[in-house]
């Protein structure tokens, strides 16, 4: 008669360590790399309130500023800064940190940017959010997806130049003269930006007086492609309500 060797029990420790290892796998596939870009005359300082909210939740942010948007940026820099430029930024970001999945949000002009970015990405974004931000088809720019209102702001501010769109009046005075060109240029999408996974726009409701985004919010809320969010604020709702930011992007 032939008896089986008794097996012998896994050693609690082993146990642990196993434990340990899985749970440090679930926390590392719920850890998010966000890359957030902003609007029109701003830098990285924008998103200053939502930043620490997000990296508390253990997650990395990079908060860019734009060519020609650095305060050490010549006339010659902002003279030739595009919406080509914008894009690779985040471009090069991407291939600096060697992101591989990132949650790319853009807030106001910076819908553009995000776009055109997330088209040549190669598959490298797997969540985009337009916050209060244009959403451009092929073929559209800033200038032409926007209302006369800003058209007006867009042409007096540049008067002064005819390259940068100096900021209106009474906002942070952090703000920089923009780039004309990229405000001017069109958008050239090969269609790879359809297959980001998770698409969202934040319509900001607080302003409905001045907003390009109404009809936007319609044409997107009837694609079921796309997920619409309303925030009860106006269109810097990184400084009026960053909680209220930082959640959303947490959600």
């Amino acid at each position: 008669m032939v008896v089986g060797r008794a097996k012998r029990p896994t050693e609690p420790h082993v146990i642990e360590a196993a434990c340990l290892d899985a749970a440090a796998g679930e926390r590392e596939k719920r850890m998010a790399t966000f890359v957030l870009v902003p609007g029109g005359w701003k830098g990285s300082w924008s998103f200053e309130a939502v930043v620490p909210l997000l990296e508390r939740a253990g997650h990395t942010v990079h908060a860019l500023t734009l060519t020609g948007l650095r305060p050490d940026d010549d006339n010659a820099t902002v003279a030739t800064a595009n919406l080509d430029t914008h894009a690779d930024d985040v471009l090069r970001l991407l291939d600096r940190a060697h992101i591989t999945s990132a949650t790319l949000v853009g807030h106001s002009y910076a819908g553009m940017v995000v776009a055109a970015a997330a088209d040549r990405a190669d598959g490298r974004i797997s969540r985009l959010v337009h916050l209060d931000a244009y959403v451009p088809r092929d073929g559209e720019s800033c200038w032409s997806s926007t209302n006369q209102h800003f058209r007006e702001v867009f042409a007096a501010g540049a008067a002064a130049t005819g390259y940068a769109v100096r900021p209106p009046d009474g906002g942070d005075p952090r703000r920089r003269p923009h780039p004309l060109a990229s405000f001017l240029q069109t958008i050239r999408l090969t269609g790879a930006l359809a297959r980001v996974p998770r698409r969202e726009f934040v319509y900001c409701s607080g302003w409905e007086d001045r907003t390009p985004f109404a009809e936007l919010r319609t044409r997107l809320q009837a694609d079921p492609e796309w997920q619409v969010h309303d925030l009860p604020t106006g269109h810097d709702a990184m400084h009026e309500a960053p909680e209220a930011v930082a959640a959303l992007l947490l959600g």
